[in-house]
């Protein structure tokens, strides 16, 4: 893969509107996915370097502008914001693509979706209104929202700058103030925001960034006692980590975590759009998707049928260069994710049967790839089916009858995403609404509406974001209630106490 250019070397921190070190000095080595070779270093966050950015972001929220701008003058900044990154998407993409090993186009539209969270939230803090309850004659109630105060976004190395985005933008549309701790594994377009937030005219302090390890820059956001929110997207092992340390400062938490989601082929289905749909939503984005459906139930009837034809698609994806506007699946983030995945595809030859796949590519010796890999007969006990991979790896399993679907859709630790395939639609309203899963699409994959709740159940996650929840959990809700007559109070004591006790 070539090295895009003008590629930094070094990334620092950004805290209070300038561009820092280290105060200790420590850095961290960022490796490229097709050959894992160190490109650049970045510094990396200590408590002192979070010390300074919480420091930074409070006096811009005690003092500074930005939580005092009406919603319009917010808006405006956004827009901005979205407009610079539509402007600089190819190079956006291209950095993504080298950091990541994602295939530049599926990085093009992350792109596209990060400018349209700024848009989508610019636009709701314009409409939105507040409750108001009035007593007629008596008192009238409304709700006043205040934005909370420094929130500390912590997100994770799958399609960072868009999910950066997904929480950027909600923060800031409410008025705090924030501190970004990226993912230690691909800093490189997290760099880009700074200068986009500068250009658009956002006060210096309101954003701040802090690269480092998430068990040192992490940890240390995650218990500062300045900061009252945190937002993390990661996986499920580390959000348990999180709510014990948030528990102990009664911090506000929206956690988006981990996911097994499984895909229900119905025979009743559009059989081509179905494989369609969960080669997409499991080999796209190099199976590196929180919401994949990469357990696919398959029933009786057509399970065979669906097997055969899903490896034999599975087997031309074009694997390879992430830059090639060819290439479907590019190569896994890291060394350490490589070796995770591989491991599963190893126990998956001995609970599955091997259809497509299987390890890596004969014509790919270095860097982290694996080819799309379809495993059928998979038991609903097996490792395969109950952990997350997080890479193109996909059961495939059968049933008889939908109460097996439902059973078999329920029987992990998950509840993410969930996606039917029939053509009864009373049957799958009813079936869908018994999943355990945050969101569940019927007859399509993965296509999200902004204005609505994004976030799972079980072991998938804490809260919901998206929409006015978005809003709700960046600011407090003040009732406050006003008197319009006058007011009957039971009388305790006596008018003549003072003159008594005189």
């Amino acid at each position: 893969m070539s090295t895009p250019q003008n590629l930094p070397t070094h990334l620092q921190h950004y805290i209070g509107g300038e561009f820092v070190e280290s105060v200790g000095g420590e850095t961290f080595d960022v490796l490229e996915p097709t050959n894992n070779r160190n490109y650049c270093t970045a510094a990396a966050g200590q408590s002192a370097d979070i010390d300074a950015a919480v420091a930074a972001a409070t006096e811009a929220f005690r003092t500074g502008p930005w939580p005092r701008m009406k919603p319009r003058e917010r808006a405006t900044v956004l827009n901005r914001v979205a407009d610079a990154v539509v402007a600089q998407k190819d190079r956006l993409a291209e950095m993504e693509t080298f950091d990541t090993g994602l295939p530049i186009t599926q990085a093009k539209g992350q792109a596209e979706r990060a400018a349209e969270n700024f848009r989508f939230f610019a636009d709701l803090i314009v409409a939105q209104s507040d409750d108001t309850y009035k007593v007629p004659g008596s008192q009238l109630n409304y709700v006043n929202r205040k934005p909370i105060g420094v929130a500390g976004l912590i997100t994770p190395w799958n399609t960072p700058f868009m999910l950066e985005s997904w929480k950027l933008a909600p923060a800031l549309a409410s008025g705090c103030t924030v501190v970004l701790k990226p993912a230690e594994f691909t800093p490189l377009s997290a760099s880009l925001w700074a200068q986009i937030f500068e250009d658009a005219g956002l006060p210096k302090g309101v954003f701040n960034l802090v690269n480092g390890i998430g068990e040192q820059a992490g940890d240390a956001l995650v218990k500062h006692p300045g900061v009252p929110l945190i937002s993390f997207t990661g996986e499920s092992s580390t959000g348990q980590t999180i709510f014990r340390n948030c528990a102990e400062g009664l911090k506000g938490m929206s956690m988006e975590l981990g996911g097994k989601s499984p895909a229900i082929i119905f025979e009743d289905a559009d059989l081509d759009a179905a494989i369609d749909s969960t080669l997409f939503g499991v080999f796209s984005l190099n199976g590196e998707r929180c919401t994949a459906g990469s357990r696919i139930l398959v029933q009786r009837g057509i399970y065979e049928e669906f097997c055969t034809r899903y490896a034999a698609r599975a087997k031309t994806i074009v694997v390879g260069d992430p830059q090639d506007p060819e290439t479907q699946v590019g190569a896994l983030v890291h060394p350490e994710h490589f070796d995770k995945v591989a491991s599963y595809v190893e126990i998956g030859k001995q609970e599955g049967r091997l259809l497509a796949g299987g390890g890596r590519p004969e014509e790919l010796p270095e860097g982290n790839y694996i080819a799309p890999t379809v495993f059928a007969d998979v038991a609903p006990d097996a490792r395969i089916f109950q952990e997350e991979i997080f890479g193109p790896v996909v059961a495939i399993t059968p049933f008889d009858t939908w109460d097996e679907a439902l059973e078999l859709a329920n029987n992990t630790r998950y509840g993410l995403a969930a996606y039917l395939w029939t053509n009864n639609l009373a049957g799958a309203h009813n079936f869908a609404q018994n999943i355990d899963a945050g969101m569940v699409w019927l007859n399509s994959h993965n296509v999200r509406d902004l204005r609505t709740p994004f976030g799972g159940v079980k072991a998938s996650g804490l809260g919901h974001e998206g929409g006015y929840r978005s809003i709700d959990f960046y600011t407090d809700q003040q009732a406050v209630h006003i008197s319009l007559g006058p007011v009957h109070t039971p009388k305790f004591g006596s008018d003549d106490a003072a003159l008594v006790d005189g």
